[in-house]
């Protein structure tokens, strides 16, 4: 059994491995509490698929495909806020837009490098385990940055994510809110690309945290739990993909799902099972 455990840790990779997850994880459950509280959970996936397109512009001239990503993520964040206010259109039709369009550009241009079936791969389904310690360093600078960012604004992102007119009422600048939490969905998205890649980002951000609602009442404890059960998904899922010798993203995901149906059989707050003995307490014998 610690054969089992420390095994993994002898490789330098798989240090690397879990540095580089570790952070993604810790980010996007803080993000991901935001985006599961706003409802805006899709716009997380089409960040993620739409960068393909800044990634592709890198890969075919030979540029680094992170800032390839990074460059096209952020202004794509803002589009669709901004085509959504300005043409009175639902915010669901212009990350469709966004969504589409992107990723189709991005295929596009893939399919015009030669052998790019592999990298396309690697895209995809992410690749944590070739993650180097110069990226390690720029996920944790980056995502260390972003939570910052939510740090210095928490309060503005809390009572918008509750109540957009009363917090307008208030004088919290909401229109500036709508525009930053956008950005930093895309900002955690290009950072969890290289972990769970195109796909299953939308897992990371999205799963955790929604683990954590079904665990805690308040804001504070749902991102608590976001955090440790993304954590512990990234663990179980990189040993899962070592001794099972399947890809690392989808094996993260795979486990986070898992701790999510626990949570929602078994939470003493919401559980079915939980409440299904509770409801058959109260029955009379």
């Amino acid at each position: 059994m610690i054969d089992a455990i420390v095994d993994p840790l002898q490789f330098g990779f798989m240090q690397r491995a879990f540095l580089a997850a570790g952070l993604s994880a810790i980010v996007c459950a803080v993000v991901g509490t935001f985006v599961v509280l706003k409802g805006m959970a899709f716009m997380g996936d089409a960040v993620a698929h739409s960068s393909l397109a800044g990634m592709s512009v890198a890969y075919f001239f030979g540029g680094s495909i992170f800032w390839g990503a990074f460059a096209w993520a952020i202004p794509a964040s803002i589009l669709m806020t901004g085509i959504s206010r300005r043409t009175n259109l639902s915010l669901d039709t212009s990350i469709g837009i966004i969504f589409a369009s992107g990723f189709a550009v991005g295929i596009i241009l893939m399919s015009r490098v030669s052998n790019y079936t592999a990298d396309l791969f690697g895209f995809l389904f992410g690749n944590v385990l070739g993650v180097s310690w110069n990226e390690v360093a720029l996920i944790g600078g980056i995502a260390g940055a972003v939570l910052v960012v939510v740090v210095a604004f928490y309060k503005e992102l809390l009572y918008t994510s509750y109540d957009s007119t009363m917090s307008a009422a208030s004088g919290i600048p909401v229109r500036f809110i709508q525009y930053l939490l956008p950005v930093l969905v895309g900002i955690t998205a290009v950072v969890s690309l290289k972990a769970v890649g195109i796909i299953l980002v939308l897992a990371l951000l999205v799963t955790p945290p929604a683990t954590g609602a079904l665990l805690a009442r308040r804001l504070p404890g749902i991102m608590a739990y976001g955090i440790a059960t993304a954590l512990v998904a990234t663990v179980l899922g990189l040993y899962l993909s070592y001794h099972a010798d399947i890809p690392s993203g989808p094996s993260i995901v795979v486990v986070a799902t898992g701790l999510f149906l626990l949570a929602f059989l078994f939470s003493p707050a919401k559980g079915i099972v939980w409440s299904r003995n509770q409801l058959a307490g109260l029955l009379p014998s």
